[in-house]
């Protein structure tokens, strides 16, 4: 519990038989520890230069036990403030590589990464460094690091990273294809399959992507693409294959299925028409006498069936699948 503060397994042992104690021999406190003496008095030693034991002045041979709140704040008093100072550095650093990145060399705008541990560690990092959403284009055939592999993947959802991710068919057939779409849809990532994807692919944040690059050589190679229209490029292509995409849903067997939504009913209709009107979401559920979470889980799922991720976008495909009139304006006479 005490490793935070520098203090290994027997340091903290040590520390709390004397805590327990009061205050204790040499010999006593190795039997106590099941140490030898030799290594007890080292321990104890150790104790001393963190300010948590004392030699006893009236009892030579004796240890006491320093005041836990005094000896260990002063220890996480020091922790705090050596944080203090790498968060500081951190700052430094990231200003100073955001300044350097304002206007990047056209020849820093791609990165050509070689070898299957350079992309898998490059591939973890991208990861790692995500703050908001990672989108991935999967293939049948890994490149570096398998899903099963991908540790950062989870740490990163764990931080609060939304993941869209489209698979094509052929992970599905995979041995393991099932267990890892699974523990995907476990974590609340959103999946969807189609029949092939044009490329693997991994965007982070919209600031960093990564795909392979096709090499004559045995040795794989990935590009790594920071912010320019090449990534725009290739943000627009995952979002053409998301939108054609359908999404994986695990059924109350914990089994992935393909779900093929069905077009939107009458109600989605007259909410969609009330929205485009102008109403607010409230305004809509209280005119169609239904409830507010009805009205945004419905909005939601039309959002899920056309791809779209805002509700301007909504709206276009609304107009554009027919299902909603565009109202021409009137004229006099």
């Amino acid at each position: 519990m005490l490793a935070a503060l520098g203090l290994d397994e027997t340091h903290e042992a040590a520390y709390r038989a004397l805590v327990a104690l009061g205050a204790a021999d040499v010999p006593d406190l190795a039997r106590r520890l099941t140490l030898g003496e030799y290594d007890t008095e080292r321990t104890l030693r150790g104790l001393e230069q963190h300010g948590l034991a004392a030699r006893s002045s009236s009892r030579p041979g004796r240890w006491v036990a320093a005041p836990p709140d005094a000896a260990l704040g002063a220890l996480l008093a020091q922790q705090r403030h050596d944080l203090e100072q790498a968060e500081r550095t951190v700052a430094r650093l990231t200003e100073e590589y955001r300044a350097r990145a304002i206007e990047p060399d056209v020849h820093d705008l791609v990165e050509v990464v070689t070898g299957t541990a350079a992309i898998a560690q490059r591939f973890l990092q991208l990861q790692l460094t995500a703050d908001k959403e990672v989108c991935a284009l999967v293939t049948g055939v890994p490149l570096a690091v398998s899903a099963l592999d991908n540790h950062a993947e989870e740490q990163a959802v764990a931080r609060g990273v939304h993941y869209r991710v489209v698979v094509e068919r052929a992970v599905l057939n995979r041995p393991t294809g099932m267990v890892e779409l699974s523990a995907a849809l476990g974590r609340e990532e959103q999946v969807r399959v189609v029949d092939a994807v044009p490329t693997k692919l991994v965007i982070a944040d919209g600031t960093l992507a990564m795909l392979p690059l096709a090499s004559r050589s045995a040795r794989p190679a990935a590009l790594v693409v920071h912010a320019s229209g090449l990534l725009e490029t290739l943000a627009g292509l995952f979002e053409a294959v998301w939108r054609e995409a359908l999404p994986l849903r695990l059924d109350a067997a914990g089994v992935v299925g393909e779900q093929r939504p069905d077009g939107p009913d009458s109600t989605d209709l007259e909410i969609l028409s009330l929205l485009l009107a102008g109403l607010t979401d409230a305004s809509v559920a209280k005119q169609l006498d239904l409830g507010l979470r009805t009205v945004q889980r419905r909005v939601k799922r039309l959002m899920e069936l056309t791809g779209v991720t805002t509700r301007l976008q909504l709206g276009w495909h609304a107009y554009e699948r027919g299902w909603v009139a565009r109202e021409r304006p009137s004229t006099a006479g």
